[in-house]
């Protein structure tokens, strides 16, 4: 049985929806890979839950749709859907 994990994250007007599943390690933010995220800042705000818990999603690939806000209010629920989830909140 294939174990799906589903958190989300909310600031301000933005709501971001994470489904976890096994991988390759992946993580894409509406259908965007994490690493070609146009706005950089808006990338090193997103990925530093990620790098407090290295190798935390090594196996599993990460969904994540975010809608609703401006673009750091998106980032911020996308870090809180991030963080809830319980690979990284070891």
């Amino acid at each position: 049985m294939v174990k799906i994990v589903n958190t989300s994250g909310k600031r301000k007007t933005a709501i971001a929806r994470a489904t976890l599943r096994p991988g390759s390690g992946i993580v894409r933010i509406n259908s965007v890979p994490l690493e070609v995220y146009p706005n950089e800042m808006v990338r090193m705000k997103i990925s530093e839950p990620l790098l407090l818990v290295p190798n935390a999603l090594d196996e599993i690939d990460v969904a994540i749709d975010v809608n609703g806000g401006g673009i750091m209010g998106q980032a911020e629920a996308v870090r809180t859907a991030l963080a809830r989830d319980p690979h990284v909140a070891q």
